[in-house]
């Protein structure tokens, strides 16, 4: 199929094809994205897909988000024996809970009293969208990528977090093979909460590196 071809089939006067029952798009707006829905209707018209199977894909991808990740650090905080088993093997633990990683190799990375982790991909944008959903426009970008390498506590500061200076900063760079989340210390004065009470306290900075959880 020619890329002349491509194009002229997603587009009728302007606008993508519909295929009857398939998942809905706001007008695509750019080259790469004319492609991407002139690819699927193909798909879709010759049989390869069926509307139905992505639109559960899409489903299943827009409920990907913080909270899961939430969830897992919340079961390892209240449970000792699924926190060894999360930092030994992070998609098996995950698996426990229900969330599947899709093959994604996870890597999770414990603070301690003297120790902060921070993640951060220097060469594009790798992250665990299976546990965090999209990452946020910072995390992409070449400055936060640069400098939190060469000065993670200026970083951090930026972000509201000041460690103590006595902690160590250590920072992990993921990759296409390998995805990190951080394992943040749980807040004092949580004791007997609930897993989801204590996951409230965490969001997508906290489980990053950049932010620490919200006070109990």
């Amino acid at each position: 199929m020619s890329h002349d071809h491509a194009h002229d089939h997603a587009q009728e006067q302007g606008k993508p094809h519909r295929h009857p029952n398939q998942p809905d798009d706001p007008p695509p707006t750019g080259h790469y994205q004319v492609m991407a829905v002139a690819l699927r209707e193909l798909l879709v018209e010759k049989g390869v897909l069926g509307a139905d199977e992505i639109r559960a894909q899409i489903e299943r991808m827009d409920a990907r988000g913080p909270h899961l990740g939430a969830r897992v650090v919340a079961k390892a905080w209240t449970d000792p024996a699924y926190k060894a088993r999360l930092l030994a093997d992070g998609p098996k633990a995950c698996a426990e809970l229900g969330i599947e990683l899709d093959g994604m190799r996870l890597t999770v990375v414990e603070d301690k009293p003297s120790l902060h982790n921070v993640i951060v991909c220097t060469l594009c944008s790798c992250y665990p969208r299976a546990l965090l959903g999209l990452p946020p426009a910072w995390y992409k970008n070449a400055d936060y990528r640069k400098r939190v390498v060469r000065e993670p506590r200026a970083v951090l500061k930026e972000f509201g977090t000041e460690l103590p200076a006595a902690a160590e900063v250590r920072v992990h760079d993921s990759t296409a093979e390998l995805r990190y989340i951080v394992l943040p210390l749980r807040p004092a004065g949580t004791e007997g909460w609930s897993e989801e009470k204590l996951a409230s306290l965490v969001t997508r900075d906290t489980m990053i590196g950049v932010a620490l959880p919200k006070k109990g």
